[in-house]
């Protein structure tokens, strides 16, 4: 029987860019090694695109888009053939899935059914939605009609990060092609892998050449040079606040682009002394921390216990940390994988050493683990006493490290919870109605979760308050990003 090691024995990645349906190298002709976290092995060689390789990328899709071989096909048109991407992704979805993992580190479970399973469904379902999406008859006199219409905006550029490579591409590209834009996607260096198989595939399902794009390289090179391009009408960007900002600034500089940015979070999640079960609010706090190794930016990272059951609580999340420890990602057993790269592993590290010398109490974790394979594990790890002042209190982490705050007033709970720049996702975990809803609506968050956590469907948008980021990916929302708004007034007799 040919295993998940096997199979990644025999991988050959091709790192060329997709330009115009085709494959290519940049034209500076430099590359960047492609190493795994899993074990530091060399996947490839991978195009380090840089300006150039951009302004071929956009004019091929401001060609495909002004001669209309995707904008002029009618909404059934384009579904059939988004219908089709999806289905080949399941299709090929063991290729992309050890792509995945290979590139990030992530546990081959999960590259398998939240990765390929969640993007294919992304694509399939904004596929379907297109045909359904009606335009407007706006309510004047007789003498006149007003029809109010959404068309595509143009070239829409696409700059996702690498903790979700598929699934964040997915979440960008399938509204905006759905709606008949044309785009250019960069993925981090860090997993440009699955990105660009993407492209192939999407070129196999009928996605005309130049439509979609893919260049992988550097942030400082390539995505620079999309976010400053006078012909790029939108990007799309999701990743930390600190460079969502730049790109905010680099759209103002150039053609006033529209900007839509989905960036970091420091999510509380609060535990009453109410809470209508226990077991269920300790699982899903441990369970959603160290899940994609704390690698998620709606990730609950500070956990804020009421103090009469907060011993009763810790007791049970200890028992369950060490289910979460780091293991083979190629083994389908395993629910903790590797850290994405060496930078991140000592930028987690490093948080780690900071909640130590910070005062908090280190009950489980705290070291590098697995070191014996030459790639980048991090125990799961929790820390006690902590307050709102310490670093690990206030800065995004990104990674298996989970911080303990106690309360006695919810109120109190929810001053801390927002006393952060980020309002991305947050919880609230009691069996009273009225105190679930007036704390729902204190709390300053893109999404509220209700005694769960990581309640999630491709129907409802997915985004932030502050300076977690602005619009919103998925659901019909989606759509207002990538089309523009049209008024035509018709004067009748």
């Amino acid at each position: 029987m040919t295993t998940w090691h096997d199979k990644a024995a025999a991988v050959q990645a091709d790192g060329r860019a997709f330009i115009n349906g085709e494959r290519v190298w940049a034209k500076s002709e430099q590359q960047f090694e492609n190493l795994s976290p899993i074990d530091g092995r060399k996947l490839g060689m991978v195009a380090r695109c840089d300006g150039a390789d951009v302004d071929i990328a956009v004019a091929a899709a401001r060609a495909a888009f002004e001669d209309r071989r995707w904008a002029g096909k009618s909404p059934a048109q384009r579904k059939r053939v988004l219908v089709r991407f999806a289905e080949l992704m399941q299709k090929y979805g063991a290729e992309l899935a050890l792509l995945e993992t290979l590139d990030m580190g992530k546990p081959i479970k999960y590259s398998q059914t939240v990765d390929v399973g969640g993007a294919a469904n992304c694509i399939r379902w904004y596929g379907e939605a297109i045909d359904k999406v009606y335009d407007e008859i706006a309510p004047t006199p007789d003498s006149n009609l007003a029809l109010i219409t959404r068309e595509p905006v143009g070239v829409v550029a696409a700059v996702v990060p690498w903790n979700y490579p598929m699934l964040m591409a997915s979440w960008k590209i399938a509204p905006a092609l759905a709606a008949g834009n044309s785009v250019v996607l960069k993925p981090s260096e860090k997993s440009p892998l699955t990105a660009l198989r993407m492209a192939e595939i999407a070129l196999e399902a009928g996605l005309p050449p130049g439509v979609f794009n893919v260049l992988p390289g550097y942030g400082a090179e390539a995505g620079s040079a999309l976010a400053l391009h006078m012909d790029v009408d939108c990007i799309g960007f999701t990743g930390s606040t600190r460079v969502g900002k730049q790109i905010m600034q680099m759209a103002g500089q150039s053609n006033l682009k529209r900007a839509w940015t989905e960036l970091g979070g420091k999510s509380a999640n609060i535990v009453c002394a109410d809470c209508p079960n226990l077991d269920a609010a300790v699982e899903a706090a441990i369970g959603s921390i160290f899940f994609n190794q704390g690698e998620s930016c709606n990730a609950p990272s500070r956990l804020f216990v009421e103090e009469s059951i907060k011993e009763r609580f810790l007791e049970k999340a200890l028992a369950l940390v060490p289910s979460y420890q780091p293991a083979d990602p190629l083994d389908e057993n395993t629910v903790m994988g590797a850290i994405v790269d060496a930078t991140q592993l000592n930028t987690v590290m490093g948080y780690i050493e900071a909640g130590r010398t910070g005062g908090a109490r280190l009950l489980a974790g705290g070291k590098q683990a697995r070191t014996e394979t030459g790639g980048y594990y991090v125990e799961p790890t929790l820390f006690d006493q902590v307050d709102s002042s310490m670093t690990i209190a206030r800065e995004e982490i990104f990674g298996p490290v989970l911080s303990v705050l106690s309360f006695t007033d919810v109120q109190d709970a929810v001053r801390q919870a927002n006393a952060t720049p980020y309002g991305l996702h947050a919880a609230v975990w009691t069996s009273d109605l009225s105190k679930a809803i007036q704390t729902s609506r204190a709390l300053r968050a893109g999404t509220v979760h209700v005694n769960q956590y990581d309640g999630d469907d491709i129907t409802v948008p997915f985004g932030g308050y502050k300076q977690s980021g602005n619009g919103r990916d998925k659901s019909l929302h989606a759509f207002d990003k990538y089309t523009e708004l049209k008024t035509t007034w018709i004067q009748i007799g």
